[in-house]
Parts: structure tokens; sequence; C-alpha cells
């Protein structure tokens, strides 16, 4: 429940130009100039404890500009992968923010706050219908956070949607006063044919979140676009394994993952409030899936009009 410091905290979100701000961090988190950028990255660390023993260049002088760190690789090994057959891993370094079961068409957002799977989704019916009653976990990304994404199960990728929307914060105390908050926010959902049938994961903007991108089709946001836009692929197009990278945030934020009902099981240590580090253990999987549809299509795009 949302306490009154939740709300005075809040407040001011709703009236700031959140797109204006979020655009300003993104032109200043790609500045190249030396004193600056090092300034920056050197505050940021101090700030937010960053452990940068793991990071894959540890001065921060290496680094091209803000973005180049706080979008930094790690070393080999400083995340292993739980890769034992059957078995499900968290895509991020972040803390569980809400877990558990979709009731019907709704998702829980916080104690008192819950919100509408296909809303989440963009309004697509159908997708809606194949993750009902099924599982989700909320993972929060925070600042001192390894901000790659990387993939859960193996996977095909057969749909990406682009929902345009508001910026507000991601944190504790915003999820405790907005309602709607995941389904209002920009996002970027990727659909995926797995072998244990479709899997979503949820890339959610936030205010200062500059951009969001994936590997295979680059910066998606900031967009000028206010549309909903849909891109369907063909099952060839796009296949990514156990672990690999699959997107990134430039600056944090959070992912929502969904799974269709009686499809995984969560590990026992799946609890609100946990952190874990991309690669270890969420879940297993559960019921075999069926195949993925095929398309004589390579990739086809669909807009439809926007949301407020």
């Amino acid at each position: 429940m949302a306490s009154f410091t939740d709300i005075i905290r809040v407040l001011p979100q709703y009236v700031l130009p959140q797109h204006t701000l979020s655009h300003l961090v993104f032109r200043l988190a790609r500045l190249e100039y030396g004193p600056l950028k090092n300034f920056l990255i050197r505050a940021f660390i101090y700030i937010y404890n960053v452990d940068m023993n793991s990071a894959g260049k540890p001065d921060p002088a290496d680094y091209r500009h803000f973005n180049d760190f706080f979008t930094r690789d790690l070393k080999p090994q400083s995340r292993p992968l739980t890769m034992e057959t059957g078995t499900i891993l968290c895509p991020v370094d972040g803390t569980v923010s809400q877990i558990g079961d979709i009731d019907n068409d709704m998702i829980l957002q916080a104690k008192g706050h819950e919100y509408s799977l296909k809303q989440l989704l963009g309004g697509h019916d159908n997708l809606a219908l194949r993750f009902s009653d099924g599982k989700f976990v909320t993972l929060y990304l925070s600042p001192r956070d390894y901000h790659r994404i990387h993939m859960p199960v193996t996977g095909r990728l057969k749909q990406l949607i682009h929902v345009p929307g508001r910026l507000f914060a991601v944190n504790t105390h915003t999820t405790r006063v907005v309602d709607n908050l995941f389904a209002r926010n920009e996002r970027v959902i990727s659909i995926y044919e797995t072998e244990i049938g479709p899997m979503a994961m949820i890339m959610v903007g936030a205010i200062f979140v500059g951009s969001m991108e994936t590997v295979w089709s680059g910066r998606i946001t900031p967009s000028r676009k206010r549309d909903i836009t849909t891109i369907h692929y063909d099952s060839k197009t796009v296949s990514l394994k156990k672990g690999e990278e699959m997107g990134r945030f430039n600056m944090g934020s959070t992912v929502i993952l969904l799974f269709c009902k009686d499809s995984m099981a969560w590990h026992q240590t799946m609890v609100t409030g946990r952190k874990f580090l991309m690669g270890e253990q969420l879940g297993l999987m559960g019921v075999e899936a069926g195949r993925p549809e095929s398309s004589e299509f390579g990739v086809r795009v669909k807009t439809v009009r926007g949301q407020d």
C-alpha cells in the first residue's frame, strides 16, 4: 500500500517532461569529452557503489562515453550460466519485484495494484490468451546493475512489439502509487517460441532510460513514432540460444517475463525482494510445448493506433 512519502515522491513525475528529460540524458550519456565523461563515470561508480572488478574494462577512462560504461560487458565467467537440462536462467542482474501466477488477465504490480495482461501486450488479444493463467516475474534493474539482457531459454523470435507510452520511474515507490504502471510506460515486447511454448520478454522503459535496443535490430527507442508497431518474424530469421544476449537498456529499468500455463515452475528460491545475477536459475521447464508456427514470409510490419 502506498504511503504518504511514496505519494509525495511520485507526484512530480506526473508534470515532468518525461520524454524531454530522457532525450537530454540520451545526449549527455554519449558525449565523448574526456574530462566530463570520466567525471560522470567516476561519480556514478562512487554514488552507486558499482563493482568494477567484474567489468570487462575496470578502468573508467577506457570507456568512450558514459553509455559505453553503463552498458559495459563483463569479464568471462563473471556470470556463470546454469546450463543443466530443463533449467530457466535469470536474464538480468535484478531484484524480484513481483512473482506469481497470472490470474486470467491480471498481473500483480504491487500490493493493492494489478494491471491487465492485454494492455501490457499492447492490446493484442491473441497474445493475452496465450499467456492467460500462466506465470510472470518482474525484475527490477538498479542503476549499479549489469544492463545487458540475456535469454532465459533457447527461443526463436516470432514478434517484436514497440508500444510508446509514458516514462514513469519503475522503483518501489512508483509501483505502489501509479496504477497500471507497466502497461502505461513505453516498452519493447519480444515474443519467442521455445521448447516449453511461448515466452514473452518485456523491456519496460522509464524516466532517464535513454534508449532500449535489441541485438537483431539495434536501437528501438527513443522514437518519434507514437503508434504501436508490430513486426512479425519468420521462424528462421532470429534464433537465440539460452544465455545469449538479446538486448540492453541504455540506463536502467525493468524486465517482465511471461510463460504460458503449465509450462514451467519457479525455483524455490524465487521470492519477492531477492536479488539475482544473470545466469542464475529462475525455474524449471514443465510440459512440452507444440511446434512454433511457420510463415512463408520473412518479416511483416503492421502499425496500429497508439494508446493513451
